[in-house]
């Protein structure tokens, strides 16, 4: 067992930066997500470690960064939820949005 679990787009998240980096270079591409899914892995021992972005979502939700992403989850649900992995310098507002977008 996992013990995480992805909201849809979220897992959608994942493809479309796979697909992104893998159109240059598939081995970085292929890292790149070994990294998510590790610190993922991470999460799921200690959820709490990540932390709150209240300029972002009112939401008890928990950021954590790996290289230039930024993955939102769930802390208290179980299986933990994963509700989106996003580029970490796009605009606040649009990461707001997108957040709002999968309550």
């Amino acid at each position: 067992m996992s013990g995480f679990a992805f909201h849809p787009d979220a897992y959608a998240d994942l493809e479309s930066i796979w697909d992104y980096i893998a159109a240059e270079n598939l081995d970085a591409a292929d890292r790149v997500i070994g990294e998510i899914f590790d610190a993922i892995q991470a999460l799921v021992r200690f959820p709490h470690q990540g932390h709150h972005r209240p300029d972002l979502t009112g939401r008890p939700l928990r950021f954590h960064l790996v290289r230039d992403f930024l993955i939102a989850y769930a802390p208290d649900e179980k299986p933990l939820l994963m509700i989106a992995v996003i580029h970490g310098r796009r605009s606040p507002r649009v990461i707001a949005a997108v957040l709002q977008a999968r309550e």
